[in-house]
């Protein structure tokens, strides 16, 4: 196999696997440092070996990183913290290497302005005897090196949308070694994958992730992402978590977020659920600045009120509506108990925000 880069550079994975079959001495082990870079919306990763197997995060040492080649700090004090959060196996080097994810930190021990996990942990922690629960359904596009939507005729589309929606063939679906490799090393990483699917445009997927109680499930999410742009990166393509990567008659990408208390899960949670979403429908500019990096201005671009959406300017809910902000699973409204789900947030939001800002409006009444 030599993937191709755009400048016509090549790689050949055989040859790595024959060096990554290398053994390690037994008291090292290599760690891959993650974190959320000064966009809010990307990733960056550095590895350090450690003379021991960690079994938690808090047993790795806190490290840091030049912020000024990040986004996160000044040249002249670009030192930024790097401090361990969640701890996973590396499904890239195998045996005991881990994959750490970590909060940031600026020089003065204050958490950098996209580091929106720290508030979150207050929130859920402050939430705690609701048990607030999450699903988190990241949709994304797979794009050739050249940002052209992987499998697409490079001087036009695709038929109309229709047949690419879970379908099956070479003619329907484009990318699907790249979601069975993602999903797999998922699986082997400890992250709580729930499952995949094709989505509506072609060359679009969706992956889900939950149910997770709490910060958890920004923390699985943010290590999904990660996992999925490496496993991208070996294929030789491009992730994009971009809401509208393609304009026109074409479906955007969302983070659908499913979402429930204790109380929405017993006998007769309904009653819950609709009081949440009382609370939901006074809130809506709030949460719509939480559902995207810049605030709403990518949202504006998907939230359109055509292909599954509602419109960003108005809030609205319904059982079994995919035009609504707010749905009712059809299930839920006949069980009288369950979830619901929020279609507002963007696929590029940062799921600790949107998983702060729910708890922060249904559970916690601010």
């Amino acid at each position: 196999m030599f993937p191709m880069t755009s400048n016509g550079s090549a790689t050949n994975k055989a040859v790595l696997d024959r060096y990554l079959r290398l053994p390690i001495p037994d008291d090292k082990c290599q760690v891959m440092y993650v974190w959320v870079d000064g966009t809010g919306e990307y990733l960056r990763s550095k590895s350090r070996t450690v003379n021991f197997m960690p079994k938690s995060p808090s047993e790795l040492p806190i490290w840091n990183f030049d912020g000024s080649s990040t986004g996160q700090a000044e040249g002249s004090n670009s030192d930024v913290y790097l401090y361990p959060v969640a701890l996973y196996r590396d499904p890239f080097r195998l045996g005991n290497n881990k994959l750490v994810l970590c909060e940031t930190y600026k020089h003065n021990k204050k958490p950098t302005d996209t580091n929106h996990r720290h508030r979150c942990l207050e929130v859920c922690t402050k939430a705690a005897d609701q048990h607030p629960w999450f699903g988190m359904e990241q949709e994304y596009t797979i794009l050739d090196t050249d940002n052209h939507p992987f499998g697409w005729p490079k001087n036009g589309f695709p038929g109309p949308q229709g047949p690419y929606y879970c379908g099956v063939g070479a003619g329907k679906v484009y990318g699907r070694d790249v979601v069975e490799a993602h999903y797999r090393a998922c699986l082997y990483s400890g992250i709580n994958i729930s499952g995949e699917n094709a989505e509506v445009m072609p060359a679009q997927w969706e992956f889900q992730v939950g149910p997770c109680e709490g910060i958890t499930m920004g923390d699985d999410l943010w290590m999904a992402r990660y996992l999925l742009h490496r496993v991208a990166e070996d294929f030789n393509v491009v992730v994009s978590l971009d809401p509208k990567p393609i304009p026109g008659d074409w479906n955007g990408a969302g983070m659908h977020t499913n979402f429930s208390t204790k109380g929405m899960r017993d006998p007769n949670g309904i009653v819950d659920i609709e009081k949440a979403i009382d609370k939901l429908s006074r809130h809506h500019i709030r949460h719509i600045k939480a559902y995207d990096p810049k605030e709403g201005k990518d949202n504006e671009r998907r939230l359109t009120g055509l292909h599954e959406t509602s419109s960003i300017h108005d809030f609205s809910a319904g059982v079994a509506n995919r035009g609504c902000s707010i749905r009712i699973p059809r299930g839920v409204a006949e069980e009288k108990q369950g979830y619901l789900e929020d279609r507002r947030p963007s696929s590029n939001a940062d799921p600790y925000m949107v998983s702060e800002v729910l708890v922060r409006t249904i559970c916690l009444d601010e």
